[in-house]
């Protein structure tokens, strides 16, 4: 039986609990603001294709790769230090992108606000594994999913919007402004600032470990433009293997202090939670990319229209969310969680119908009304069972642990979906429909895996 973290309730409050969700609201809302300005920065910069990419790309890079190590100098640091300066980093990052003249600053401050972004992320996650237990944790996780849900809607909207009437560096400056604004609310936050626990870094195995993790974030990052195989992706992926074998090696070191906690290996309950929060990912972020790409490839909206014909599914989020807390209580994690994949592999199924002649209304509208259901739960459940499973002591380690199987699944799941996607070379709207179609069937065939082998999770700790 491990340490986990205890049954009884805390409850940070209100204040602490809508501070950490407008943290996640702000972290989606950087992601898609940028997401629909692309274009028009690669347009006014002067950048081709591959210079677009890498302005996502480079923020995911440093955001994968930082995750683990955001979340355990949360514990050794304290998680609201941490935080604070995190959104610091992201605020400067932005400013710079703001004002850059040429497309490397603009990718550099991408890769600056990825790993201010990194450091947010897992310490308000660490925040909620520490601050909230119970049922308080499952509201405050219900609410951090639908602003998450929220700032998905709004950015996509709103980046469209800025970009269009305004300009493209408006979205850096949103960023700025709710970045500071954030972090001088974080005065008002009780008991932000504690302080963590003593602990001695392995500066060598965090370096280790942040290489492998941002090489592999560059190999398939990668993929999209130059192929699986090309010796850009497999130099990458041989310099992720090296760096993770040089992090075991590291780990087992007895004068230095491991980076994770040896209780993580030996915790099966918490290895499948992480598990099936990287398979949710999988397919929860790809499914958005994929319906916006129809909607613009296929039936010809413009970004904006796409934006907004992804905001029923992101409004209901908003709705649906914070009542799976409810649901759990009522039926349990297990079966809430077994429900939510299955809502998400029957959304998924219902996508692979989509035609080249069809419409909103008819092909798009109803299955994301179903993946509304199913998202937010799987999201939920997901992060509840990593939080009850992670050693009670170290909070931060868990989160950075979630954060990193979640960004890694997505990532993984871009490159898939893409891939898939464009097996075949397609070359006509039917054709291109159809690989939208098999990228879907993937998604429902992992979505029913993750059902089946959270059905068979027994309990959540061992």
């Amino acid at each position: 039986m491990t340490d986990t973290v205890a049954s009884t309730t805390v409850d940070a409050g209100t204040t602490t609990r809508w501070f950490l969700a407008l943290t996640q609201f702000l972290l989606i809302l950087d992601t898609a603001l940028l997401n629909v300005a692309v274009p028009a920065i690669g347009t006014d910069l002067g950048l081709g294709a591959t210079g677009q990419t890498w302005v996502l790309n480079a923020y995911v890079v440093a955001f994968g790769g930082l995750l683990l190590l955001s979340g355990c100098l949360a514990d050794a640091r304290g998680p609201g230090r941490v935080l604070i300066a995190g959104l610091l980093v992201l605020a400067l990052g932005a400013a710079v992108g703001a004002v850059g003249q040429t497309g490397a600053i603009v990718i550099a401050s991408r890769a600056a606000q990825g790993a201010g972004a990194a450091l947010a992320a897992a310490s308000a996650m660490a925040l909620v594994f520490s601050r909230f237990t119970g049922p308080a944790r499952g509201r405050a996780l219900g609410l951090v999913a639908a602003m998450a849900g929220l700032g998905g809607a709004v950015g996509t909207v709103l980046g469209g919007v800025l970009t269009e009437w305004i300009s493209w560096r408006a979205t850096f400056w949103l960023n700025v402004i709710a970045a500071l604004a954030l972090a001088i609310a974080a005065r008002w936050v009780p008991d932000l600032f504690g302080r963590g626990r003593p602990r001695t870094f392995n500066a060598v195995g965090a370096a280790c470990m942040t290489l492998a993790l941002a090489a592999t974030a560059y190999a398939v990052t990668s993929t999209a433009d130059v192929g699986w195989l090309s010796p850009q992706v497999l130099t990458s992926a041989a310099v992720a293997v090296v760096a993770l074998l040089a992090w075991l090696r590291s780990e087992r070191r007895p004068m230095r202090p491991p980076l994770v906690n040896p209780i993580v290996w030996r915790t099966p309950a918490l290895l499948r939670a992480l598990v099936l929060a990287g398979i949710g990912q999988w397919v929860l972020v790809p499914a958005f990319l994929v319906i916006s790409l129809y909607l613009q490839h296929v039936l010809g909206y413009e970004p904006a229209a796409a934006g907004l014909g992804l905001l029923p599914m992101s409004v209901a989020i908003c709705f649906i969310a914070p009542q799976v807390p409810r649901a759990m209580a009522r039926w349990g994690l297990r079966m809430v969680m077994v429900g939510g994949f299955i809502l998400v592999a029957l959304g998924a199924t219902w996508l692979t119908q989509i035609s080249a002649d069809g419409s909103f209304f008819v092909s798009v509208l109803g299955p994301t009304m179903l993946l509304a259901l199913g998202l937010p739960t799987v999201s939920i459940a997901t992060n509840i069972a990593v939080a009850e499973t992670t050693p009670a002591d170290e909070p931060g380690l868990g989160s950075g642990l979630l954060t990193t199987a979640q960004q890694l699944g997505a990532t993984l799941g871009l490159a898939a979906w893409v891939s898939i996607s464009a097996a075949g070379s397609p070359t006509g709207a039917v054709d291109v429909t159809q690989g939208y179609a098999r990228a879907f069937a993937a998604g429902a065939v992992a979505m029913v895996a993750a059902a089946v082998l959270a059905s068979r999770t027994s309990r959540l700790s061992q």
